[in-house]
């Protein structure tokens, strides 16, 4: 490490200690120390490239025009959050101040990179449908950039995911990064209930109900991952995680039943329906009920297996 500082009559001999120093990729200046390998390693480089394609890609979006339609803001807010993020995530990095903040600063950056892959696949799927045509040159080009940087995120989760026996945060072990699977997907079902008129049946706002308290859960344990305050917790975390995912794989084989039965009975789908309309919403979130209800299942069976069968290393 290189310290710079005033020097006075000694500039001779603090040049010939200087050179006797073997080289670092780090170098302190003043309150700063600026860390080189933060961007040369291939975690460094993927999140340069991810940058990169973000700005592209909404860049590109924007210069074809705005509107209104909430998927075409979904898409240029996930583009413009996981740009942003991402370098902000660099400069921490590149800065060493990341070690000075007061949050698992690894659990933050795996379980940004899984929620970033599932934003930017979502972006990408939606505005690849909705906003892209043969002869659409920009937006055909945003598409596949966007496809591309999915492809990053997902490859830097596999870089910074904790492998098995190594001591690191929950939320980068495999029922962490479900976590945020889960969580995501509640999300998703959250707007596309903006376009249903869930409170005619007592039993769809039971299944609204099972989506926003496995979601408040969800969201508590990333949130107290990420602020270090599991080690506050009162009770045994992994036992009452486990409680938690057996009661939500319940709940959400209600929903998986309750749903798709109050919605689709003696209600066929009509004549006329686009890709945005409100009986395709309907099986969009029957859907999705159905991925968490297995996210979770997997979820509860990985837990079981870390807590009552660990892995001897």
């Amino acid at each position: 490490m290189v310290k710079y500082g005033y020097v006075r009559k000694e500039g001779s001999q603090f040049r010939s200690k200087q050179n006797q120093q073997q080289p670092d990729s780090r170098i302190t200046v003043r309150m700063a120390t600026l860390d080189f390998k933060a961007l040369t390693a291939p975690v460094g480089i993927l999140r340069i490239l991810e940058v990169i394609f973000t700005c592209i890609t909404f860049s590109l979006v924007a210069s074809v025009g705005h509107t209104t339609d909430s998927f075409w803001t979904w898409c240029m807010f996930s583009w413009c959050f996981c740009f942003c993020v991402t370098i902000l995530t660099l400069v921490l990095e590149f800065t060493s101040l990341s070690s000075k903040l007061p949050i698992s600063w690894d659990d933050f950056t795996t379980s940004f990179a899984m929620l970033a892959t599932l934003m930017v696949l979502t972006a990408s799927i939606l505005y690849s449908i909705f906003f892209t045509c043969a002869s659409c040159g920009r937006q055909i080009a945003a598409c596949v950039l966007s496809f591309l940087t999915f492809i990053l995120y997902a490859v830097e989760i596999g870089l910074t995911r904790a492998k098995p026996g190594e001591i690191s945060g929950f939320l980068s072990t495999v029922p962490g990064l479900l976590k945020v699977l889960e969580a995501f997907v509640a999300c998703v079902i959250f707007i596309c209930l903006y376009y249903i008129n869930y409170t005619l049946y007592p039993g769809l706002q039971w299944c609204v109900a099972v989506y926003s308290i496995c979601f408040i859960f969800a969201l508590l344990i990333i949130l107290l991952t990420i602020g270090r305050l599991l080690s506050r917790f009162p009770a045994p975390f992994n036992k009452v995680l486990i409680v938690c995912n057996v009661l939500a794989v319940l709940m959400y084989i209600t929903a998986a039943v309750i749903w798709p039965f109050y919605c689709f009975r003696n209600i066929p789908r009509p004549s006329y329906c686009p890709v945005n309309c409100g009986w395709n919403l309907l099986v969009v979130i029957s859907f999705m009920t159905f991925f968490n209800l297995i996210a979770y299942i997997v979820d509860t069976v990985y837990s079981f297996k870390l807590v009552f069968f660990p892995t001897e290393t």
